[in-house]
């Protein structure tokens, strides 16, 4: 099917209301958490051949949080979608005031390589738990995961509700310059920009969720051993190539070298001797971004790691030092598991230095000081972030996710999810029993005097 008809097929199906129910929308997530249960080892599978991610990594950074945020708006979206009461003024009297969530319709969500499943389902859910249709773009560059998100989609939904489109930049182009009423685009900030100019051609409504380069700081009073551990875990966590990855780690001067110790230490207790040899340890997706991020290995000395295998497009975990903050490595979002170290002795030229960055997606602070921490918060803006942790922000429906700025602008999961999808229409029933006419023509001193008393 041509993408034109689908798309119009889609806004035939929404505009009969097919997706309105309540209880459709509960079938409809019900029947996609039961398909992904069925096909999880399939879906393990595919993550494998696409980025050689192990079975652990893949449930607990992909399936796993996909049926999380399922069990999440199967437990609450009924309740979210129904009319909320708001306080009626006075000067509207007799009235009931109320605000009502309906879908935007027909919504285009566009996915990245990276977390090829998680990043496909995730807003897939809000979007159909809102009452909306979707035509779903996965990456064409992780092939294996584009292949088993069309056969699980098909599974579960006919085409005029829930339709893959998979292929390349034909694709995307053409998916463009249809009118949808919401895209949901996730990926580089070059192609954002893009989206963003394409939607403008009808002022479609979009989420942006991009990247950045997110930093981490790390003072003399933070908990080394832990702030290593946990540095590790956020920065090579699918080797790297993860949005909220720790982008560059600034150290005070006085705990640098201890806090090195404490990073090679937590590395080789993750990966062994031979992290190349490990068969947890993820691939890079491709030769080209294998063979941009060997170039920026060039950007500093060496002082942990540095093993690449070309044949299986691997790069251990590498830490640079002497890293200039005008070199290439510190002008782009990294997104590979390389990680400049930057020591610094006055907080202040931290602070100024990320303030004259564009606003990252995550900012990262490891300290035991009150103070500090308060700091930090009242002077930087980022999307969302983590003290004495990494990444874990992202990882709960409880609250939403997404960036500022450059960064992005929306959020999703759980309500936000919800939110993002829905349209909310401010709705005044007017009672007819009783009619003021203080707002009515021929305007007199005496009705002015009655309006600014209700308005006052």
């Amino acid at each position: 099917m041509e993408i034109k008809e689908l798309v119009q097929r889609q806004r035939a199906y929404y505009q009969k209301g097919n997706t309105r129910s309540l209880i459709k929308r509960k079938q409809a997530l019900q029947r996609l958490q039961a398909c992904i249960k069925r096909n999880e080892t399939a879906i393990h599978e595919a993550l494998y051949e696409d980025l050689h991610k192990a079975t652990m990594e893949s449930y607990m950074s992909e399936t796993g949080m996909v049926l999380a945020e399922l069990r999440m708006q199967l437990r609450h979206f009924e309740q979210w979608a129904k009319p909320k009461k708001v306080r009626t003024p006075l000067a509207q009297f007799p009235a009931k005031s109320f605000q009502s969530a309906e879908p935007y319709g027909v919504v285009l969500i566009m996915a990245p390589w990276n977390y090829p499943f998680q990043l496909c389902m995730e807003p897939l859910i809000g979007a159909l738990a809102a009452g909306n249709t979707v035509i779903l773009k996965p990456s064409a560059y992780a092939k294996a995961c584009s292949a088993v998100l069309a056969k699980i989609l098909r599974e579960c939904f006919e085409e005029e509700y829930v339709a893959v489109v998979e292929g390349g930049r034909k694709e995307n182009n053409e998916l463009l310059e249809q009118r949808f009423d919401y895209i949901f685009f996730t990926g580089g900030v070059t192609v954002g920009k893009m989206v963003m100019e394409k939607a403008s051609r009808y002022l479609t409504p979009i989420t942006l969720e991009l990247g950045g380069k997110s930093p981490c700081i790390v003072d003399e009073s933070a908990d080394l051993r832990i702030a290593a551990r946990r540095i590790a875990f956020g920065k090579f966590l699918n080797a790297g190539q993860t949005c909220v990855a720790v982008d560059h780690v600034f150290v005070h001067s006085s705990i640098r070298q201890a806090f090195l110790a404490y990073l090679q230490q937590e590395l080789q207790s993750f990966f062994g001797e031979d992290v190349l040899a490990n068969p947890h340890y993820p691939a890079i997706i491709n030769k080209k971004h294998f063979t941009r991020l060997r170039q920026l290995m060039q950007s500093g000395d060496i002082c942990i790691g540095g093993q690449l295998r070309e044949e299986t497009l691997q790069i251990a975990p590498t830490v640079l030092e002497n890293v200039s903050l005008t070199s290439a490595i510190m002008q782009e979002e990294i997104f590979g598991p390389l990680l400049p170290i930057l020591p610094y002795d006055d907080l202040d030229e931290v602070i100024t230095f990320i303030q004259a960055q564009e606003r990252p997606l995550a900012l990262y602070l490891f300290t035991s000081r009150k103070a500090v921490e308060q700091r930090i918060l009242h002077t930087l803006s980022f999307g969302g972030g983590c003290i004495n942790d990494t990444i874990i922000h992202l990882a709960t429906s409880q609250m939403g996710f997404g960036g500022v700025g450059q960064s992005g602008m929306g959020s999703y999961h759980g309500y936000e999810s919800f939110k993002t999808f829905s349209h909310f229409r401010s709705i005044v029933k007017k009672a007819t029993w009783l009619d003021l006419p203080m707002r009515y023509h021929p305007y007199t001193k005496t009705k002015e005097t009655i309006v600014r008393m209700f308005l006052r």
